[in-house]
């Protein structure tokens, strides 16, 4: 159908909808550069963290010397999936920061990209505070081992605090209907 000036339905939904579309282009990049510098800077971090091994390398091996301890093997994983997953983050925004903002990219493909570049920084932010963990679990070796659990439920209030504060935007970025698939 055509209205009174021969558009179509979507001609005319797209003429209405140019300023919320510069506005969603915006919000969408500040968005993902914001959490690109988040990404980044625990990118950084957990690369260091991997080179100055807690507890040191043994001189003649090269080896870290806690590296049969558990708490160590903790630190070392946590330390691999949070560099892992916040590069994975890092590119996700990137791809967002360069994406062609067409009309029907705002549909399906900038909403999916950002709720996974979120879910990665999520995993980034609560694999660092594990890691971080263990490490005061390495350099306190038992002495304060009254700290432990404090020290567990204080590293979970930033993952915590990230996830609850991004929960509404999660729950408003949900997959819209379209043609293909009737509303429930």
């Amino acid at each position: 159908m055509k209205d009174s000036e021969g558009r179509t339905p979507h001609i005319l939904f797209t003429e209405e909808h140019k300023a919320l579309m510069r506005e969603g282009e915006k919000w969408m990049k500040d968005t993902a550069s914001s959490c690109m510098v988040v990404a980044t800077l625990i990118a950084t971090v957990m690369f260091a963290a991997a080179f100055t091994v807690p507890g040191g390398n043994d001189n003649d091996t090269g080896r870290p010397i806690l590296l049969s301890e558990m708490s160590f093997m903790v630190f070392a994983i946590s330390d691999a999936l949070a560099l892992f997953s916040s590069a994975t983050s890092l590119l996700i925004f990137l791809s967002i920061l360069t994406s062609r903002y067409a009309e029907e990219d705002f549909l399906d493909s900038l909403p999916r990209k950002l709720i996974l570049g979120l879910a990665t920084l999520f995993i980034s932010i609560a694999t660092m505070m594990t890691s971080f963990c263990a490490t005061l679990f390495i350099v306190l070796d038992g002495k304060l081992s009254w700290v432990a659990i404090p020290m567990v439920v204080v590293a979970c209030i930033p993952a915590t605090l990230f996830a609850l504060l991004q929960f509404p935007l999660f729950v408003d970025m949900k997959p819209s209907p379209t043609k293909e698939s009737p509303p429930a």
